[in-house]
């Protein structure tokens, strides 16, 4: 590893629970503009923020991320609106990501793990206590969206 060309993990020195739980996929809370460029380093070109555009930020991530020339793209992940849709659309983009990295971040990586749930058992094949317990490493605490991503997973796997 040269500092040209860091690991994703190490470009999110300090991001709140971040993680690589698989190759190419980085998690974890809200990024500052510095771990942005670092991802981008380390070759991430896709920043799936899945907090609502309501959320306080303490910069335009949307503008940092497009003026580093990687793409940003916004699914909202909320408390009661836990739909399959959000749930495809979210995963659509981590199965597209054999082409360059992808960052999947909320605000302190809770919300990443019902997704990463899903993700780690129908496309990596992964069992679900495996699944679970490496979605709580990346910061999942809400039973809701841990219980939305088994359900998710249960239904399409059959």
């Amino acid at each position: 590893m040269t500092p040209q060309d860091p690991s994703l993990l190490t470009a999110l020195t300090g991001v709140a629970n971040a993680s690589e739980p698989l190759p190419g996929l980085a998690t974890g809370g809200q990024p500052a503009e510095t771990h942005l460029r670092a991802l981008r380093d380390a070759g991430a070109a896709v920043v799936l923020d899945i907090r609502d555009p309501m959320e306080a930020r303490h910069f335009d991530e949307v503008a940092a991320v497009g003026g580093i020339g990687m793409r940003y793209i916004n699914v909202p992940v909320t408390s009661g609106a836990l739909s399959d849709e959000t749930m495809e659309r979210i995963l659509a983009v981590l199965r597209n990501r054999s082409e360059a990295a992808v960052f999947l971040h909320c605000a302190s990586g809770n919300r990443v793990g019902g997704p990463l749930i899903a993700h780690l058992v129908l496309d990596n094949g992964m069992d679900e206590d495996d699944a679970v317990e490496i979605a709580m490493r990346a910061g999942l605490r809400s039973v809701e969206v841990m219980e939305w991503g088994l359900d998710y997973a249960r239904r399409k796997a059959s």
